[in-house]
């Protein structure tokens, strides 16, 4: 399956590529972003980790069970900011995302979800997603609440950080999703 294309208000979403290694290396090296990521996420990060993930994990699995979209601003459309994964088969999660520093706090990422969770439920056929963070971790925690998404539970889990222990597991159905989109839209289109 080809990945789809989006553009949103001040965003464009498309696959990532090897060219994006330099950018992606610039604002996922981070610990304050690293540090939030499951235990398995190394610290510190290898020398060549992201070119290593996107040819051995991201791009041969991408459209067949993951789906891997850079985040890019139009007014920087050759940097990528952050990424937003989609994964057909969960542990527990169907979602993930990261987002450079810098760009924290301005609704990027609310906008950037969007167009995923709606290729999640109207292409690839999913009835629910699920979704998790690290309790604690309050802007993606925000992001969850923003797209009408319900916390079902919360566990114990390993983080980058020993400082966070647990996990907090999150669920949108697609009857809520639709609900939510109509009172919260985020405009976005499917381009080539």
């Amino acid at each position: 399956m080809i990945l789809p294309k989006y553009s949103t208000q001040r965003l464009t979403l498309k696959a990532v590529s090897l060219s994006d290694v330099p950018s992606y290396t610039k604002h996922f090296v981070d610990y304050e972003i690293i540090r939030k990521l499951s235990r398995t996420a190394p610290w510190p990060y290898p020398e060549n980790g992201v070119e290593e993930y996107l040819e051995n994990v991201i791009l041969p699995n991408q459209g067949r069970d993951r789906w891997t979209w850079g985040i890019f601003l139009h007014s920087q459309p050759e940097s990528l900011i952050g990424c937003v994964d989609l994964w057909l088969n969960g542990n527990p999660e169907n979602r993930g995302f990261w987002l450079g520093r810098k760009f924290w706090n301005k609704g990027i990422m609310t906008e950037a979800v969007y167009p995923v969770i709606d290729f999640a439920f109207n292409t690839i056929g999913f009835k629910n997603l699920i979704f998790s963070n690290a309790a604690g971790n309050i802007g993606s925690r925000k992001i969850k609440e923003k797209t009408g998404c319900e916390l079902i539970d919360i566990r114990q889990a390993e983080f980058v950080d020993p400082i966070f222990t647990e996990q907090e597991i999150w669920k949108l159905t697609l009857e809520k999703w639709n609900k939510h989109k109509l009172s919260n839209p985020i405009k976005y289109v499917e381009f080539d």
